[in-house]
């Protein structure tokens, strides 16, 4: 059996079928193999039948076209028909073929012949699949399998971080699969870390200053590059490390850092079919400086034309963040697709120029919106209310078409209401101070959008998203503190007493 996924990984490592042989040793020669080949069989025979086609008279010709054939008929179908076949491939005698739906929408939106195919989703998936079999074992020694896998190319440096080796170890740490779409910029960030011999801050007034010597080469402690950032990248990223269905619609240039960009959100199991390139432009570049837990940001967005497309795979739910000052048409684009599909639930996390173009202009977006999410402040700008009243708050964001309104308010926690009651939670305790905040409210937007999308309750929508915001504050960059809805679970069951969602009087 060790053959066959030799085989169906195209794998051809001399030592491979002996360091299998090593691993059943290691667990008491258990049959993980032969288990494992006869799941992916079955999955494999099961769908299909489910296409109408014999398993024991089909050919790999017939097999591919008819994937291609589902997808363009019923994606929704497609995905549901493929839930549980992230590691399944089957060979019929040329070379795999992948079961794990995003090799099969990429193979078809991409228009690939059959020799031309990918199947690197579901290599990856299986590799996963075969090192979590063995570590999961009573008798097995994770670190001792991970070696062994390691040797031999069953479990590469970006398998590693691969959504599916963790989200994958049981049903239950599936937060549900309605496919989420966000929409907006993207950029790589380089955090450079500035220390007390540096740096300081200087007040003027209400303003504050990072200052560094003027002419002189200060030194810096570190510099950190971080890939395919941005509120809606952050989100995308975010909601698939929950077990979710994430796409990225977002624009890039021609060069290096957009093609690193798509490859690392594809690593990070993000669908990046809906990505635009222009290849006449550069990707967006940007440099953090940080201070002590806090940052400033050197941007500079790229001009893109951001002429909207409609998304060759149709979303349930689309999730729309910060874009650059040229994107007003996009923004019309999305509307008029929103009018035409009824059926989408919209969230809407206003970024700089949609607050500045104001509600007034934003009217048909805010109408629109299943959910929005702001702070206090920008909620106060939006709807030219008072401070006092959270209630006050969230009924203007009501009266602008939201039916769930989110508004953050830094140390105070946050709030939730879907027009009958107010929530609020406290914040979820640092158990160290914060390492850096780029990308807190995100995580806390992302987690609160997931949770409701897969049909969470609005109280645990709220209990959960702060948990993911106390993480990722303890890591450089908005993303790699994200977490796994496991380790978020964790999280939760080690919560203090007071970490509860009361209804505001």
């Amino acid at each position: 059996m060790a053959r066959v996924l030799k085989e169906l990984l195209a794998n051809d490592h001399p030592l491979f079928l002996m360091n299998v042989a090593r691993l059943e040793q290691a667990t008491g020669n258990t049959g993980v193999d032969i288990r494992l080949v006869g799941d992916i069989a079955e999955k494999a025979n099961r769908i299909m039948r489910e296409l109408g086609l014999d398993p024991a008279n089909t050919t790999d010709h017939e097999l591919y076209l008819a994937l291609g054939a589902l997808v363009r008929r019923d994606e929704s179908k497609a995905r549901q028909l493929f839930t549980g076949t992230t590691y399944v491939l089957v060979n019929l005698g040329t070379g795999p073929i992948s079961l794990n739906i995003f090799d099969i929408i990429e193979n078809d939106h991409h228009h690939l012949p059959y020799d031309k195919r990918t199947v690197a989703h579901a290599q990856r998936g299986l590799r996963g699949e075969i090192v979590r079999r063995y570590a999961e074992l009573e008798r097995a020694h994770k670190d001792t399998v991970h070696d062994v896998a390691r040797e031999v190319g069953m479990l590469l440096e970006d398998d590693e971080q691969y959504p599916a080796i963790e989200i994958n170890k049981t049903e239950e740490n599936d937060m549900g699969k309605p496919y989420i779409l966000a929409i907006g910029d993207i950029f790589t960030d380089a955090f450079i870390t500035l220390g007390d011999e540096t740096a300081k801050i200087i007040k003027e007034g209400d303003t504050e200053w990072l200052a560094v010597p003027f002419g002189r080469k200060p030194p810096y402690e570190k510099v950190d590059i971080v890939k395919s950032v941005g509120p809606s990248p952050n989100v995308a990223v975010s909601m698939a490390r929950l077990g979710g269905n994430a796409g990225l619609m977002a624009w890039i240039g021609g060069d290096a850092t957009g093609e690193e960009a798509v490859e690392y959100l594809k690593s990070e199991n993000v669908s990046t079919e809906p990505m635009i390139v222009e290849d006449d432009k550069a990707t967006s570049y940007w440099y953090v400086l940080c201070y002590k837990a806090d940052r400033t940001m050197l941007v500079k967005s790229e001009k893109y034309r951001y002429e909207w497309k409609d998304p060759a795979t149709k979303p349930e739910w689309i999730y729309l963040a910060y874009l650059g000052e040229d994107s007003w048409p996009l923004h019309e684009g999305l509307l008029d697709y929103l009018e035409r599909n009824p059926d989408i639930n919209f969230v809407l996390q206003p970024g700089t120029f949609q607050f500045k173009w104001g509600a007034e202009k934003m009217a048909g977006l805010y109408k629109r919106s299943k959910i929005v999410l702001m702070n206090r402040e920008e909620a106060m700008d939006v709807t030219g209310r008072g401070y006092d009243s959270i209630k006050d708050l969230a009924d203007g964001l009501h009266e602008l078409g939201a039916e769930i309104v989110v508004i953050t308010d830094g140390p105070n926690g946050s709030y939730a209401s879907d027009g009958t009651k107010v929530l609020t939670i406290p914040n979820y305790p640092d158990p160290a101070p914060p390492l850096e905040r780029t990308g807190a409210g995100d995580a806390f937007s992302s987690t609160f959008v997931a949770a409701i999308a897969a049909g969470e309750s609005l109280e645990t929508a709220l209990l959960w998203s702060p948990i993911n915001s106390m993480n990722v504050v303890q890591h450089v960059g908005a993303q790699k503190g994200l977490l796994t809805k496991a380790e978020l679970e964790k999280h939760l069951e080690n919560a203090p007493e007071w970490y509860k969602v009361k209804e505001v009087e």
